[in-house]
């Protein structure tokens, strides 16, 4: 039934948008039009749309509610002090929890985004079909 799919993040700035995705987060741009979208990409199928605010969605109105997760291929704590290098502000220190090591932060428009260094041990024991790697 579905070929595939996005999380739409509304940004203030798309030039900023994508500067930050892209040359801070290093995520692959996939295509944009102009200030209208932009595809960003990372690895085995998370797509973000960066669409423009408007009146109706304004940027980071979602404090509460959805968090894009980055699942992490190596280490939380090198990929924290790398992205602190290109200026990423963490919220906290880096969480433990049963299912591993978490880290949040935001994109310059209050956007909720978290590094996410799993525990797969854990994190198999739940129910459902996805294979770990």
């Amino acid at each position: 039934m579905f070929s595939s799919g996005n999380v739409t993040v509304y940004v203030t700035n798309m030039d900023r948008a994508v500067r930050f995705y892209t040359e801070v987060l290093g995520l692959r741009l996939a295509y944009r039009f102009g200030d209208h979208w932009a595809s960003v990409e990372l690895g085995k199928g998370l797509t973000i749309g960066l669409h423009p605010t408007t009146e109706k969605a304004p940027a980071g109105s979602n404090k509460s509610g959805m968090s894009i997760g980055l699942e992490l291929s190596g280490s939380i704590d090198e990929a924290v002090k790398t992205l602190e290098a290109r200026g990423v502000r963490f919220l906290s220190r880096v969480d433990e929890g049963k299912a591993g090591k978490f880290a949040h932060f935001q994109d310059p428009d209050g956007n909720s985004l978290y590094l996410a260094q799993l525990d797969w041990k854990h994190v198999s024991q739940g129910q459902g079909q996805y294979q770990h790697a």
